[in-house]
């Protein structure tokens, strides 16, 4: 049927332009500030975490985001163990999680503790830390 052929089309069209954002947010790399710090956290039940090892705990409207950059709800991550970069609140308490990807995690050095970022230099347009 030759009048398929344009509905077909525009239904490809659509499908793309509907796709191209989300392509392109993919690909967009993420802006860390200068006070997340690298490391590792583990959920054991929320809002309880071992980071580093230590046992911490969530803030009340922590955020958690994915390798995607979306947010993660902090139960779907229970018994894993995963690299990320993190910032504290002013009480001690987790506030933002970052979960790194393998470029993210390639990216080094980065701080580790208040005391490196305290003595290093962070270039936030190239997102890289300078000892």
């Amino acid at each position: 049927m030759p009048r398929c052929a344009p509905v077909r089309r525009v239904i490809l069209a659509a499908v793309v332009a509907l796709a191209a954002p989300a392509l392109a947010l993919a690909q967009t790399p993420r802006n860390f500030p200068a006070t997340a710090l690298r490391g590792e956290i583990a959920v054991i039940q929320p809002p309880e975490v071992a980071l580093n090892g230590r046992p911490a705990r969530l803030a009340p409207g922590a955020r958690i985001r994915n390798t995607q950059n979306l947010l993660t709800l902090s139960g779907a991550l229970v018994g894993q163990a995963v690299t990320v970069n993190y910032t504290i609140d002013p009480l001690g308490l987790v506030l933002d999680v970052w979960i790194l990807t393998d470029a993210e995690r390639a990216r080094l050095p980065w701080p580790t503790t208040p005391e490196q970022a305290a003595a290093w230099r962070f270039d936030p347009v190239e997102q890289t830390w300078s000892p």
